[in-house]
């Protein structure tokens, strides 16, 4: 059929493919102008820079033992639920000072790290490159950071041994070093004894001034079972006993008596095991600095302490302030990009005020050479263009008054001797500045961020020409996509909309249903029964996964009914194997019985016991005994994880191999049902093995849904059809668990299959167990359009169908993008909106044009084929 050309001449196919095009390139101009790095003041800091307070004081320690573990909220360490038992006794006993270091968002290690190192704000973007081990832009070799320091002083070796991202961000640093991959996310063991099998040994060892230890089980244990997972408690009390090693080391080993152990989180989780987001649990980790000579300070706390829903336990400080409060303690300036402020809790180690009062002025200096980079030199000049300042930039203008107040105070107090006085007027002078200099705007490129909108602009008008050549209906059928696509864009605008866009979501499809169920009835169809099935089904699907940040931890079908059952768990989940297996036997139904039979029993069987296997590392309390005893009896009992997945993908493969090469052989693979359909199923197989064990039986709903608007094929248009994949896709992937916010991303079955990191690998597979009721739904509106091409419709159905999805994606992708820009001095540009532009990314590039343009017109492709041969 010859494409309609519009009305300038222009074939619609044209427009299609351009918005098409204008979606990625609208994406990345706008990210290029959204996420920049920000400038960095180049150089390391000396004392040598910074004249007019005398000699710094002298420092209390010489060493550094800088323990990481990954994820461990503050209520791990502090309350009487904890495996810390040795660290509370210590707390007790004035040996350890304890603090709830908050995690500004993202809650992800490598841009945690990074304000642990330097004391400075990290970038958003950071959550990105933090997905990917390979990637090596995000270094800090020339940045000034504790660790430059201490190589500086010359006085020993740094070690590390854990998590690699130290050496990815830390390159040529470490004279001793030996990491592990952070994202191999199924290990709960062998990635912390790699660390532990080196600590005996370098305890004894006197050339190095610096060992950072990176621990990653526990975080792992959070991904996979969340933070009441039985193995927590387990990790915790490993982790208590390396903690007294390395104590009594220190107390024993005579090189080591001015060693300053720290303890400390780079992040924590919240309930549901994961983090990046910015709820409490997520922004709440455990920092313990530990030393004998700590007991000079007479700071015997109480351990340990009653639970508390904020998770802010003893003192609370910022993670930044590291920075500077280790400078004072190890003796070197503090880093020249920080943003911390020194712990006042530690200044008795200084008798004399004076010195207490130099090493708070030296770290107020640092921070003022930061506004005055970020301002210029007229800042500090009263009588120099004062007016302009002050319009513009008000607070910083009163922070540069401010200091020069202070360094008036000083220079008297100098004369007179009365430093007590000034203590708290410092310290009150840099917390002013640590919160206006980290909550200051990024340095956006306006120019791009306008021209990723225009771009964006111009995708929604070929996208709407597209439709509008593409698809016959009256202007009136219209009108419920136009009110998805504009409702959608307002809700971009309010953050309580976007982390809860689920409801949306969740209230369209039903609205939608509800409308096509009457409809069907005016034409004719007298199914009404269907309908009610219809919302029924949407209802439970909704009730699934509770979701968003509100009421995340709410009860849901999940926890009300699946997890305390693990019998229903498992008959649900086996019912739904034995509709794939069944529908697999329909699907192969031309090829000889014993050998369909065959065929459909291994591959389920193996996908069963996979997923049995894996729930039994994941959470052990979900398998039932009768799941355990069906691992024993298969001839896989003693394969491993990787292989029993490996098996399953080939599988899978194959058989899908197999059914594409009957189709372009013309030959019929069965006589009940098309090609596509026994693509879909092999394909949900992959998405179940992809899902976690309770999302299982969600299948079983999708396909309900998806066989009552097959049946009612006939009375629905293109467009309705359209619509109603658009609305399951999105109401899908809420009711799977995801969510607008990072931490909601799975990480479970992100190495279903591979022994070793790969990001493409872990990519794609972390994409499929997150997207994996839209990317079914995807295939499945594919095999509706389809069944309406067999009753007779126009032969241009997939490029309305296309075209429908492309105009809600390049206008909801234009209105994160207006949302961004508009609200980019908000609050919570950073913990909502950003978020919401990285899933705007993933719902664009993979789900639109991967799955629906790309997966979906080779199935579309081959269902054409396969009916040209009828």
């Amino acid at each position: 059929m010859t494409p309609r050309r519009s009305r300038n001449g222009i074939p619609s196919s044209a427009l299609l493919i351009a918005a098409n095009i204008l979606i990625p390139a609208a994406i990345l101009i706008f990210a290029t102008g959204f996420f920049p790095y920000k400038p960095l003041l180049p150089g390391l800091a000396n004392y040598e820079s910074v004249t007019g307070y005398g000699d710094p004081p002298p420092a209390p320690f010489d060493k550094l033992i800088f323990m990481v573990i990954d994820a461990l909220r503050s209520d791990f360490v502090y309350t009487a639920a904890s495996g810390f038992e040795y660290t509370q006794s210590l707390v007790r006993d004035g040996a350890a000072l304890p603090f709830t270091a908050h995690a500004t968002s993202p809650t992800v290690t490598m841009p945690r790290l990074k304000a642990i190192t330097t004391g400075s704000i990290p970038s958003f973007l950071d959550v990105v490159l933090n997905l990917d081990e390979g990637d090596e832009s995000s270094s800090l070799a020339s940045q000034d950071t504790w660790l430059a320091q201490m190589r500086a002083k010359q006085t020993g070796k740094l070690i590390m041994y854990g998590d690699d991202t130290w050496l990815k961000l830390f390159p040529g640093t470490f004279d001793r070093a030996d990491g592990t991959t952070s994202f191999f996310v199924s290990d709960f063991t062998e990635v912390d004894n790699n660390v532990t099998r080196h600590i005996s040994e370098e305890l004894k060892s006197n050339d190095w001034n610096t060992m950072v230890l990176h621990y990653l089980g526990l975080d792992h244990i959070g991904h996979k079972g969340g933070p009441r997972s039985p193995h927590m408690i387990v990790k915790q009390r490993e982790m208590d006993n390396i903690v007294q090693q390395i104590y009594s080391a220190i107390e024993t080993e005579e090189h080591l008596r001015s060693t300053l152990f720290v303890v400390c989180g780079d992040h924590g989780m919240n309930d549901a095991g994961n983090h990046g987001a910015s709820s409490a649990g997520e922004t709440s980790a455990a920092l313990v600095f530990m030393s004998p000579k700590l007991r000079d300070l007479r700071k015997n706390l109480s351990s340990p302490v009653p639970e508390d829903e904020s998770f802010q336990y003893y003192s609370t400080v910022e993670q930044s302030d590291l920075a500077p409060t280790l400078a004072a303690l190890l003796g070197f300036p503090v880093p020249k990009n920080n943003l911390g402020a020194l712990i006042p809790d530690f200044l008795p180690f200084w008798s004399n005020e004076k010195d207490q009062v130099q090493l708070l002025m030296r770290n107020a200096r640092q921070i003022l050479d930061i506004v005055v980079a970020t301002f210029g030199q007229q800042i500090l000049e009263p009588n120099s263009n004062v007016e302009a300042v002050k319009d513009s930039n008000a607070d910083y203008l009163e922070l540069a008054r401010g200091w020069q107040a202070l360094a008036d105070r000083y220079s008297k107090t100098v004369d007179d001797g009365n430093y007590s006085q000034l203590i708290p007027s410092i310290t009150q002078w840099l917390h002013k500045a640590q919160g206006l200099i980290s909550g200051m705007a990024s340095n956006y490129d306006m120019s791009r961020l306008f021209l990723g909108q225009a771009t964006a602009v111009a995708a929604v008008v070929a996208a709407f020409t597209a439709v509008y050549y593409s698809i016959n209906d009256k202007a009136v059928a219209f009108v419920p996509l136009g009110g998805i696509i504009l409702l959608y864009g307002i809700m971009m605008f309010a953050s309580s909309y976007v982390e809860e866009e689920h409801h949306f979501w969740y209230w369209a499809a039903t609205a939608w249903f509800s409308y096509l169920g009457l409809s069907v009835f005016k034409r004719g169809n007298t199914s009404a029964t269907l309908s009610i099935v219809m919302l029924l089904a949407i209802r439970i699907v909704r009730s699934w996964n509770q979701t968003g940040q509100k009421f995340a931890g709410e009860p849901d079908m999940v926890k009300i009914y699946l997890h305390p059952n693990p019998v229903l768990l498992w008959c649900l989940a086996g019912a739904t194997y034995f509709w794939v297996h069944q529908n697999l036997i329909f699907g192969l139904s031309a090829l000889p019985i014993w050998f369909r039979f065959t065929v459909a029993t291994g591959l389920v069987l193996a996908a069963f016991t996979f997923k049995v296997a894996f729930t039994l590392e994941d959470a052990p309390e979900l398998v039932t005994d009768f799941a355990r005893q069906l691992l024993l009896l298969t001839f896989t009992q003693t394969a491993d994880l990787v292989s029993r997945a490996r098996a399953v993908f080939i599988g899978v493969g194959l058989g899908m191999g197999g059914v594409v090469a009957f189709m372009l052989a013309r030959q019929r693979i069965s006589w009940v049902q098309s090609g596509t359909s026994t693509i879909l199923t092999l394909l949900t197989l992959l998405l179940i093995t992809q899902s976690r064990a309770t999302n299982i039986p969600l299948f079983l709903l999708l396909n309900l849904q998806f066989r009552i608007l097959l049946s009612q094929i006939e009375s629905l248009t293109p467009l309705e059809v359209a619509i109603s994949t658009l609305l399951l896709q999105h109401a899908s992937f809420f009711a799977f668990g995801g969510s607008n916010a990072v931490s909601s991303v799975d990480l479970s079955s992100a190495y279903n299959g591979i022994g070793t990191y790969d990001p493409f690998t872990v990519g794609i597979l972390t994409f499929t167990g997150n997207w994996a009721g839209s990317i079914w739904w995807a295939v499945a509106g594919v095999i509706l359009l389809q069944s309406q091409r067999g009753h007779g419709r126009e032969p241009g159905l997939w490029k309305g169908h296309v075209a429908v999805l492309t105009l809600f994606v390049a206008g909801s992708v234009a209105a994160v993008m207006a949302a961004c820009t508009a609200l980019r001095t908000h609050l919570f540009i950073w913990t909502v909106f950003s978020p919401k532009y990285l899933y705007c990314v993933a719902w664009s590039l993979g789900q639109h044009l991967l799955v629906n343009v790309g997966i979906g017109g080779l199935v579309y492709g081959l269902g054409v084929w396969e009916r040209q041969r009828k």
